[in-house]
């Protein structure tokens, strides 16, 4: 019998109590591993394509207003080449459920900020020149099954019409992609949100993205931006888009600190479970340590028999847990996606979840393996 052989025989004498373990270190891995992606979504760096741009938002709130009155003042401020803005409209489609970003924009020049967006020409000036018209993601389309020419109801929440009503109406118009985000996103005209919603929260947005024809200027006119507004009614705080998806993320609280803090409790108690169960397993198997010992097995073989069985159950575990993830996340990432930037999972990710594994068999193994190596086999077979 090879040395393998006999570690995995020894793991399986209770099979119930090994598949349970197995189990519960399987769940672990799975937390770890998408609550890392999820970080990862909301602190990720901004892309090489978005490093001209900044992102000029209220100072205070991201629920306040900035008034259109300002798009000209930032326009004119040297080394800012194009300035375009977008408003957090929420709405929900036919059911609550439903849910994906929706910004009112200005077409030509939203597509023109954001050249990542691949949009046809002519779906484009469909968009620019329909009053109620729409463009979404590809993915989303698909999703809902809507077609160029349907009407899509919203019902909004936070911003109803003019005359009371809750249900929006859109034509699609249009769809388009986006390389590196699966994201979904809903676009629609500015100049109707305005014109419709009550007189009092006319001509305003949440916020301006500014691009840049110095980027290595960007903190300097940041800075120039935010001065400009600094002692009226609507300061701003301006941010690269690398920075303002932090801040957005701080918004929701320090995802890094809660992920961590779940983490560390759910480990802990997998370090106490697992651990019980190899201490258990030492205490039934002394006897036959003792006859292992016996015939010729060091005291060091002894010792990485017991360690390698809690190694193996880890790494086994972990790796089932990585598995479970992937297998998982093709159905929880279109939602969070509509909170967080792209998941996905990241070879820093699954490298760590598989060292964390084997380093907790180490940590669970070591007490175990030590008792087996100081085992004399006299002590052994009298207990027995």
């Amino acid at each position: 019998m090879s040395y393998l052989s006999l570690l995995w025989a020894n793991l399986f004498r209770k099979k119930t109590r090994t598949v349970l373990t197995l189990l519960s270190v399987m769940i672990a891995f799975v937390l770890f591993v998408l609550l890392q992606a999820v970080g990862e979504a909301f602190t990720g760096g901004v892309t090489i394509v978005g490093v001209d741009r900044l992102i000029v938002t209220p100072k205070y709130s991201i629920v306040d207003e900035l008034p259109l009155s300002q798009k000209r003042q930032v326009a004119a401020i040297a080394g800012v080449n194009l300035v375009t803005q977008q408003s957090w409209f929420g709405g929900v489609y036919q059911d609550p459920k439903n849910f994906f970003p929706k910004y009112p924009v200005e077409p030509l020049e939203y597509f023109d900020m954001y050249s990542e967006f691949i949009i046809n020409p002519a779906e484009l000036e469909a968009f620019a020149g329909t009053r109620t018209g729409a463009v979404v993601k590809a993915g989303l389309a698909e999703q809902y099954g809507w077609k160029l020419g349907d009407i899509i109801p919203i019902q909004a929440d936070i911003w109803p019409k003019a005359d009371g009503s809750r249900t929006w109406e859109f034509e699609l118009v249009g769809t388009f992609e986006e390389a590196e985000s699966s994201r979904p996103l809903f676009l629609f005209q500015y100049q109707y949100f305005t014109e419709s919603v009550e007189l009092d929260r006319r001509d305003q947005v949440g916020w301006w993205t500014v691009r840049l024809s110095e980027p290595e200027r960007a903190a300097e006119i940041a800075r120039e931006i935010d001065s400009l507004f600094e002692n009226s009614r609507d300061p701003t705080r301006t941010a690269t888009e690398d920075e303002f998806s932090r801040q957005f993320a701080s918004q929701l609280g320090d995802i890094g600190f809660i992920t961590t803090i779940i983490m560390s409790a759910v480990f802990f108690t997998i370090v106490l479970l697992t651990g019980n169960t190899m201490a258990q397993a030492l205490r039934e198997r002394i006897p036959e340590l003792a006859v292992l010992k016996t015939i010729g097995f060091t005291d060091t073989a002894v010792s990485a028999l017991v360690l390698g069985e809690a190694i193996v159950l880890c790494v086994v575990g972990g790796l089932c847990g990585i598995a479970m993830a992937y297998l998982l996340l093709p159905g929880i990432a279109p939602v969070l996606e509509s909170f967080a930037g792209s998941i996905d999972f990241s070879a820093t990710t699954l490298a760590t979840a598989i060292g964390l594994s084997v380093v907790i068999g180490i940590v669970i193994g070591i007490v175990p393996a030590m008792s087996a190596r100081r085992l004399t086999i006299v002590d052994a077979l009298r207990k027995n």
